[in-house]
């Protein structure tokens, strides 16, 4: 049995490494990360498997941790990263699984009493929508071996969150546009092009982006909330 243990700690070590060097990776784009990875700001947690109920509770016990650590996380970037087991998953089923886990966290936050998020809407057709988890309102990012974007073909299923206030601090000090011209141009020399479904932050609804697959003009997100914001 001890040495199962060590083994699965083991696995779980591994996992986190994989996802650590993806990032480190000098041709991964996103700046935000890998500052977060430098400065010791980002976290890396090991989960089952992706939508599954039983993952739901420790996931959302540790997101509640995370905001917990960072009631204020100013402009240098905070990252969470929820890494989960492994499976082989197309754009549009890993698109499922990650708003079947996102519909999972937000019937775990109503049966707790918890409302959503101030400030952001919780209509995802809407461009101020923003997840909201423990009444901490997050951008979404997943991550999975079978993106067809580069930037997004991470070695283990992922789902990152970043604070929606650290997003709005960095455009309100005019720190934001050149963090996504610098991201943009990393994507371009990585890939050739720019992914499709990005756009301006409070441009658009971001739940457009979270799964990464180039969603339809006429997508219809299949998250609805059942939460106040005065609860």
């Amino acid at each position: 049995m001890q040495e199962n243990c060590q083994a699965t700690r083991r696995d779980a070590a591994s996992a986190r490494d994989l996802i650590r060097d993806f990032i480190a990776d000098k041709a991964f784009p996103c700046v935000g990360a890998k500052s977060a990875l430098n400065k010791g700001r980002l976290q890396l947690v090991e989960f089952g498997a992706l939508g599954d109920p039983a993952t739901t509770p420790a996931l959302h016990a540790a997101l509640q941790s995370y905001a917990a650590a960072y009631p204020d996380p100013g402009t240098v970037p905070a990252t969470f990263i929820a890494v989960f087991a492994p499976e082989t998953l197309d754009e549009t089923a890993f698109e499922q699984r990650l708003w079947q886990q996102l519909e999972a966290l937000h019937a775990h936050d109503c049966a707790q009493g918890i409302g959503w998020a101030k400030d952001v809407a919780d209509d995802p057709e809407r461009h101020d929508f923003s997840f909201s988890v423990g009444g901490r309102a997050f951008f979404v990012v997943g991550l999975h071996p079978g993106a067809s974007r580069l930037a997004r073909r991470a070695p283990l299923p992922c789902l990152v969150f970043n604070f929606h206030e650290q997003f709005e601090q960095l455009k309100a000090n005019g720190k934001y546009a050149s963090m996504q011209d610098a991201i943009r141009t990393r994507d371009i020399a990585l890939q050739g092009s720019i992914n499709p479904v990005l756009a301006r932050f409070g441009e658009a609804s971001e739940a457009r982006q979270y799964s990464g697959r180039a969603v339809e003009a006429d997508w219809q997100c299949p998250f609805h909330s059942k939460a106040t914001q005065d609860a």
